[in-house]
């Protein structure tokens, strides 16, 4: 009974960590539609951020009265270096909702579905299972669906697309790389080095980018909404409840941010959103399923 408890423990906190991410980009593009540029949102968001997990690590240690598994300089590198991703990551969507609909954006980004068996079939050097092609062949379908494709009287920018692609590609890498680097010190500890990296990209970014003075009121009027809803309770809420649900439960529950996000860009920002696309995003989400769930009788 107590394992049953922990399980859903851990479906409630992954469900709640999904949903808030889901939000997200729809407060971006608000954030946008008030003349914000993506400098100031990414820098407000990462600075909090950065903010935020120092008080949890520093709330920690006195917790645990120091005792916890300190970060080597390897670790210290690693984690940064694994967290310029995390950086490219935000980067690269919130340009892809600048210039197409929220609800394409998200479509574009699970496509992290098919790029992790592409790129799981490169390090291991083995090809993925039917299941997984099946899997990947109905994500191609439903984003077809889910990106209206097949309606001509839709035209979508051509830079939202490629970002959005790279975003995936970003959230590919950072997936693969916060499940495997520096595992030994706690969540907190390795969330903190990996948004510094991110900052680093970031604030790169937005050293190029930003041509007219840097709008201070963001971080007043948006900044800690973001950080909150995108570095913050995500991740802690997620790298809590995956160990208890496991892998392939917590990545089905995952996929609540999806629909989420569609639902809101839908609710707040009035984007139209037709039944192809619904059916599309049911197929995805579907796909997920089937790559996670394990269809073997047990003996």
């Amino acid at each position: 009974m107590t394992s049953q408890n922990n399980v859903l423990k851990g479906v409630f906190l992954v469900a709640l960590g999904a949903t808030t991410y889901g939000m997200l980009a729809t407060f971006v593009k608000m954030a946008y539609s008030e003349g914000y540029t993506t400098a100031e949102v990414t820098t407000s968001q990462f600075i909090y951020g950065i903010l935020g997990i120092l008080v949890i690590n520093l709330f920690q240690r006195v917790k645990n009265k120091n005792t916890a598994v300190k970060a080597s300089p390897k670790n210290i590198f690693n984690l940064m270096l694994a967290g310029t991703s995390l950086g490219m990551t935000s980067l690269f969507y919130y340009l892809a909702v600048k210039y197409i609909p929220v609800s394409i954006g998200i479509v574009l980004l699970m496509q992290t579905v098919w790029m992790g068996v592409l790129l799981e079939m490169i390090l291991e050097k083995k090809l993925p299972s039917k299941q997984k092609v099946i899997a990947v062949f109905i994500v191609l379908f439903g984003t077809v669906l889910a990106t209206n494709l097949i309606n001509n009287d839709i035209e979508l920018d051509w830079r939202g697309l490629v970002w959005g692609m790279l975003a995936a590609a970003s959230f590919t890498t950072t997936m693969f790389t916060a499940n495997s680097v520096a595992t030994e010190i706690s969540s907190a500890q390795r969330s903190l080095y990996m948004l510094l990296g991110g900052a680093v990209i970031v604030f790169s970014f937005a050293f190029v980018t930003q041509v007219t003075a840097f709008n201070l009121e963001i971080f007043l009027k948006w900044g800690i909404v973001l950080s909150l809803f995108g570095t913050i309770i995500p991740p802690l809420l997620m790298t809590a409840g995956f160990p208890l649900t496991g892998i392939g439960l917590g990545s089905i529950v995952s996929a609540l941010e999806l629909p989420v996000s569609v639902t809101m860009a839908y609710v707040l920002l009035n984007e139209k959103v037709i039944l192809s696309q619904w059916i599309g995003i049911v197929l995805i989400i579907l796909a997920i399923i089937i790559m996670n769930v394990n269809f073997k009788s047990k003996k």
